[in-house]
């Protein structure tokens, strides 16, 4: 099997001037299949199209999480309203500012065996698929993957929908 035969085409995206909310709002309800679900991370494209990012679910409350907090000792601090109140704080911040650049990406015509891989060796659980121009074609994510090994060793199966 080839990771064009159980991608799924890219409906959502993010722009790396999009801000953190508008990444909050894509990312909770991005269209995946059919429904409008969610995922954990979207790509991050430029003007033509091209992948220069990802942004995940970590990287957004990762960005609310002040640097410092991890060099203190932080048991007796009071943590009342911080978490509404670092939250709008990092609403205008930009994508461009929060996105991971070094992403590995798979090709449609990659077959799943190599495409598990990369995803177990970098620890990742989606990919973009490229075509050959280096455009995002959709994603492939740890869901479809299992579902079609299900498949393989189950028989005729469907697997039930989770967000990504």
């Amino acid at each position: 099997m080839k990771v064009k035969d159980v991608m799924i085409p890219l409906y959502d995206y993010l722009r790396p001037d999009d801000t953190i909310r508008d990444a909050v709002n894509i990312i909770r309800v991005a269209k995946r299949s059919e429904e409008r679900v969610g995922v954990k991370g979207a790509p991050v494209l430029d003007e033509k199209g091209r992948l220069v990012g990802m942004v995940t679910i970590r990287d957004i409350l990762r960005a609310a999480y002040p640097p410092y907090f991890s060099l203190a000792c932080m048991g007796q601090f009071t943590w009342e309203n911080m978490f509404t109140d670092m939250a709008k704080k990092i609403t205008n911040k930009l994508v461009k500012d929060i996105m991971s650049t070094d992403i590995a990406t798979v090709r449609e015509e990659t077959t799943l065996m190599a495409c598990l891989d990369l995803m177990l060796k970098k620890g990742i659980r989606r990919l973009p698929v490229l075509d050959h121009e280096g455009k995002v074609l959709g994603m492939v994510y740890e869901r479809e993957i299992f579902c079609a090994f299900a498949h393989a060793m189950l028989g005729d199966i469907t697997c039930i929908d989770s967000s990504s």
